[in-house]
């Protein structure tokens, strides 16, 4: 049984680098990439505060869509270069927007989240898998310290995929 390790009295960048290892413990030796993104995104949402939405966006093809979250229901579909998530997926960048309201073409999903964060996921063969999107109820949440953390765990996640 996996269990959350209690992770508030690190700093930022303790609490990511340890969630990295819990989240390597977590999807080691198991291949289904979607039971992964399911436990990967409930892990990221209950160990990491001040949290609205965590979750990922699968790339058909096409466009994004709704993949395993944690949060209220969201926008199923994302045309690419449109709003955070598809001008991540599309320019293979992250994204931090400290304020969504000053971002052009922002998809209010849910009108309570004021930032985001959100990581392109592309596989080793350089194809794009989708990205990692994550919301916050607060101003200014995520900062240049996140970045780093969530492209680490997304590294992480993404070792499972191309296992």
């Amino acid at each position: 049984m996996f269990q959350i390790q209690n992770l508030s009295t690190a700093s930022k960048s303790e609490q990511y680098a340890d969630l990295t290892e819990q989240v390597r413990g977590m999807l080691a030796g198991e291949p289904n990439m979607i039971a992964n993104a399911a436990n990967f995104s409930a892990l990221v949402f209950h160990s990491l505060p001040d949290f609205n939405w965590a979750g990922f966006y699968l790339f058909d093809g096409r466009e994004l869509v709704v993949g395993p979250f944690q949060g209220k229901p969201a926008c199923v579909r994302i045309a690419l270069g449109r709003g955070v998530c598809g001008t991540a997926a599309q320019t293979r960048q992250s994204q931090l927007v400290r304020n969504v309201n000053e971002f052009d073409g922002h998809i209010a999903c849910d009108a309570a989240s004021q930032s985001e964060i959100v990581v392109p996921l592309v596989k080793a063969d350089g194809t794009l898998l989708g990205v990692w999107d994550v919301d916050s109820p607060s101003i200014g949440r995520f900062d240049e310290e996140d970045r780093a953390g969530m492209e680490a765990l997304c590294a992480a996640f993404m070792e499972s995929v191309n296992a």
